[in-house]
């Protein structure tokens, strides 16, 4: 039976739709991504921490002037200074620990931090200035399009940073953003009402209680993401012992315009 045009139309207008709510891949994340120059330790941790999707969901773009915080080893510093590009710059800033681990990390499965060090210097780069600071009296550039922490922001509610006070380590964030700037929080995942309650054992930490933190800085949640969501994590576990499957939350904060 011929189809009518009615349906034909209709067929047409969904193909339509569909094409239109399909994002945009920037080529510049593209490019980023497949980079044949990054490293093979990093390339190997892409299926798991999706980064065309983390960039592009961040709104990084090519002239940028961006701040990572608590870098770890540099998976996404890598990233980063091949968006931003020879016009962009990243300063990576590692927060000085008051109180040294423990008991680190064995491996650095989930691209985090591995007792805070500083990130390698290897990199194919020239835009990367890697800074310290403490966490109390947080000191980054200013002007900012971006800042970016990634699986790190639990860290900073801990005695090894010397627990600081985050609305003002927040409203540092807030005052180098330009206005429209970005921040943004990719972590692992709490139990919903736990606060901060599993940052030291766990090292997770509710999204709820993140979102109350930044917006009371000033910020406003421009969006959410559940491209690193994993729903098969009941969050009882610690982190590095689901070897990066942890699930986990990703957000990003807006500076209002005046």
């Amino acid at each position: 039976m011929r189809a009518s045009k009615t349906s034909i139309y209709l067929s047409v207008l969904l193909a339509l739709d569909s094409l239109a709510a399909t994002p945009t891949l920037p080529q510049y994340v593209l490019n980023a991504v497949a980079d044949s120059s990054r490293a093979a330790t990093d390339v190997q941790r892409d299926e798991l921490r999706k980064p065309v999707d983390v960039l592009t969901f961040s709104g990084v773009k090519p002239g940028d002037k961006i701040v990572e915080i608590i870098p770890g080893r540099g998976y996404y510093t890598q990233l980063l200074c091949r968006v931003a590009g020879t016009q962009g710059h990243v300063y990576s800033v590692v927060i000085n620990r008051t109180i040294p681990m423990s008991h680190p990390p064995a491996n650095d499965s989930m691209g985090g931090m591995a007792a805070g060090d500083m990130p390698s210097t290897a990199s194919a780069c020239t835009n990367i200035s890697a800074t310290t600071s403490d966490a109390a009296q947080l000191k980054i550039a200013g002007e900012l399009d971006l800042v970016w922490t990634s699986e790190n922001y639990h860290d900073l509610h801990n005695k090894a940073f010397g627990s600081p006070d985050m609305k003002k380590f927040n409203q540092a964030i807030f005052d180098a953003l330009k206005p429209g700037g970005f921040y943004l929080i990719e972590d692992h995942a709490a139990e919903l009402g736990s606060g901060v309650r599993d940052t030291e054992t766990l090292h997770r930490i509710d999204i709820e209680q993140v979102k109350q933190e930044v917006i009371s800085a000033g910020f406003v949640l421009d969006a959410s993401s559940d491209v690193l969501s994993n729903k098969q994590d009941t969050h009882t576990a610690r982190v590095f012992d689901l070897s990066g499957k942890s699930d986990k939350f990703l957000l990003r904060f807006r500076k209002p315009k005046p």
